[in-house]
């Protein structure tokens, strides 16, 4: 045992990690900087944890921020603190009116992770969220793009260093690279917990897949696609093909539940692409292949794209839905490949489901892609979507790619 550390109730208590978890519960800068500047262990003292609950400085200094009864909630309202996100105070000390505010700020600047999870599964955001500190969870929602943002360049760093000496191959990313439309790019609590191997993108187009019940599993029950998303297909088909006659590109079969709408909205020009063989195999024996305008394509779209661009094929709409892809390879869609596809007064969408294993990750990650997306010339409208309870959707698939209650649409075109 370490000197300043005791055992109570059969477990380790480091002394010198209590008291940071304390000083930030306290929200006492000058204590926990005092702390931190002693600490003799190799590991960032902004991120302890708590042996029981998990908590991390900033979980500790959130949770602290409870309010105390109804009353102090009633305060807060009349104080202007609501607990619509919509209405939040830009950013700035002078803005934030939530304490702890500083104590969060000192924390983040000292390398606070800012999805650390806790015993519960919570991540610092999560708590701030669930007890309607709004103000602290806007907070931690610019931490994330911040953090975000910043491995998403060091990725690029990384893959131009690495580029002469190794084949940085799409198909397989980390766990915590993935994201497509229905991995999370910031799942690093429950890829890490979850039972089974890794969802990469070798390995799902590999794997057998099973059609029944209105879901598509992979070999290891990972969800693919799956029937409750239908309404958001159908609004966003709609969205990017306003008429008929129009020419669209899809990208990502799946179960075919958009590319069913897209047909009723008589498109031109229907292509396809889809890399999993199992699927194309599927999409042949239901008689894609002789459906009005319909062109398939197999193989991955980094494969397809760049010989329609060649061959001069242009579209009015696309769209985007992929499985096991990384957040990388969709920026490198959107910011390399639309210019050469999309016709300069065309609209296109993709499946919204990054980050949706929980409310702060999807937050952070529509930051991001506004960003990238206003970076790479193309402006987005959102639309909220009410999500079906999924209560049962789950039962027999091993990760639950949604969780939030709401869905946004988004809708790009080029920038004027």
């Amino acid at each position: 045992m370490e000197l300043g550390d005791e055992q109570l109730g059969g477990v380790n208590v480091d002394i010198g990690v209590q008291e940071i978890l304390l000083a930030a519960s306290q929200h006492d800068i000058s204590r926990l900087r005092e702390l931190i500047r002693s600490f003799d262990k190799a590991e960032n003292p902004a991120n302890v944890k708590d042996p029981e609950t998990g908590y991390s400085p900033l979980h500790a200094a959130i949770a602290a921020c409870e309010p105390d009864s109804e009353e102090s909630g009633e305060t807060r309202k009349a104080n202007g603190l609501g607990n619509d996100a919509s209405a939040l105070p830009e950013e700035g000390p002078s803005n934030i009116l939530e304490p702890g505010s500083e104590m969060v700020r000192f924390l983040l600047q000292e390398g606070a992770i800012w999805n650390d999870l806790d015993a519960n599964n919570e991540t610092p955001g999560c708590i701030a969220k669930r007890l309607g500190l709004d103000e602290l969870y806007q907070l931690m929602v610019d931490a994330g793009v911040r953090a975000e943002m910043l491995l998403n360049r060091l990725d690029e760093y990384e893959l131009l260093q690495d580029s002469d000496e190794e084949d940085t191959s799409p198909a397989d990313v980390t766990p915590e690279q993935q994201t497509g439309e229905h991995i999370a790019p910031s799942e690093a609590g429950n890829a890490a917990s979850a039972q089974g191997p890794d969802v990469t993108g070798s390995r799902y187009l590999q794997s057998n897949l099973a059609f029944n019940d209105g879901r598509l599993l992979d070999q290891d029950q990972n969800g693919v696609m799956m029937s409750w998303e239908s309404e958001i297909m159908e609004r966003s088909a709609k969205a990017i093909l306003p008429e008929s006659g129009l020419r669209v590109l899809n990208i990502g079969h799946g179960m075919g539940i958009i590319d069913n709408i897209i047909q009723t909205l008589q498109p031109s020009v229907h292509h396809i692409v889809e890399a999993h063989p199992a699927v194309v195999e599927e999409m042949k024996r239901k008689g894609w292949h002789e459906k009005p305008g319909v062109v398939i394509h197999q193989g991955k779209w980094q494969e397809i794209v760049p010989e329609l661009i060649n061959e001069g094929q242009t579209f009015d709409a696309l769209y985007y839905d992929t499985f096991a892809e990384s957040y990388s390879d969709f920026r490198a869609f959107f910011s390399e490949q639309i210019i050469g596809l999309l016709d300069i007064n065309g609209k296109w969408s993709y499946f919204n489901g990054m980050g949706a294993d929980r409310q702060i990750s999807y937050d952070v990650y529509q930051k991001v892609v506004e960003m990238d997306l206003l970076e790479a010339g193309f402006d987005v409208d959102w639309e909220e979507i009410s999500v079906p309870s999924l209560e049962g959707e789950w039962e027999g698939v091993r990760r639950k790619y949604w969780v939030i209650d709401s869905y946004r649409l988004p809708v790009c075109r080029y920038l004027d």
